[in-house]
């Protein structure tokens, strides 16, 4: 018999099985309790799957976002898409892309009377996760506003988002004549997370962009993408972007031009 055909210890394999689930969030070295899975594994996997439903079920907590707002100085409108309600919204992902007619209308209200359009708007959308909004928008947006304000670029007031796909962005950058749109949403929830913030950074959004015009940061959540790192990353994108009047698929060559 070879070293290779030596029977593994029961304590290398336990030890091993820790070892690669101490390194992911994933479902992994599950174990099992004869043909089955032990009961811990069964009972997390439907606590897992219930917080998932919540997550995509749950409705965005407007008022008290707009207050966490407000306290930071910060103004903020809320519209809301062509879904009229969360069934819809799910079923019908077209019209959770598009900005309903009294939205539209008041977006465009707030517009400068100057004609010196905001150079950024920062849209809050509730998406398939209102748990990672609530968890990770608000210090986001305190963290961009100080980046912004490095780079002397007007924000215009935050947009709260109800039912809401990435391109509902398009439409409001649209209606308020902003140069750049970041719509911070939250990401479809698996098993191992149901907090994860997705932000889609856009140039001149405009009804009908496709999404090789946007450019993503994803997995912002505690146990993936830091808040401080979220913000560099997408401050990096937005500098980029006012440079080169570039975004999507073509940034980086364009950017890497300007050296």
């Amino acid at each position: 018999m070879t070293d290779r055909d030596q029977p593994v210890p029961v304590e290398d394999t336990e030890r091993r099985s820790l070892d690669l689930r101490s390194m992911t969030a994933a479902r992994v070295s599950l174990g099992r309790f004869g043909a089955g899975q032990p009961t811990k594994v069964q009972l997390a996997f439907l606590m897992d799957h219930a917080r998932a439903r919540e997550a995509v079920w749950s409705g965005m907590d407007r008022h008290g976002l707009s207050q966490r707002l407000k306290s930071m100085g910060l103004g903020a409108i809320e519209v809301a898409s062509l879904a009229e309600d969360r069934g819809t919204y799910v079923r019908r992902p077209d019209l959770g892309r598009q900005l309903s007619r009294p939205s539209v209308d008041l977006l465009r209200s707030v517009r400068p009377e100057s004609g010196d359009n905001f150079d950024v708007v920062i849209v809050v959308a509730d998406g398939l996760s209102s748990n990672a909004v609530e968890i990770n928008a608000t210090p986001l947006i305190e963290a961009l506003q100080t980046r912004l304000k490095e780079l002397n670029l007007s924000l215009a007031p935050i947009v709260l988002a109800e039912n809401a796909r990435v391109a509902l962005a398009d439409p409001v950058g649209e209606a308020l004549g902003a140069k750049l749109s970041i719509i911070l949403i939250g990401e479809r929830p698996g098993l191992s997370a149901a907090d994860s913030l997705g932000a889609y950074v856009t140039y001149e959004p405009r009804s009908g962009t496709p999404d090789s015009r946007r450019n993503c940061i994803s997995n912002i959540r505690d146990g993936g993408m830091s808040i401080a790192s979220a913000a560099d990353a997408i401050t990096a994108l937005v500098k980029a972007m006012m440079q080169t009047g570039i975004s999507g698929v073509a940034l980086r060559d364009a950017a890497a031009l300007l050296g």
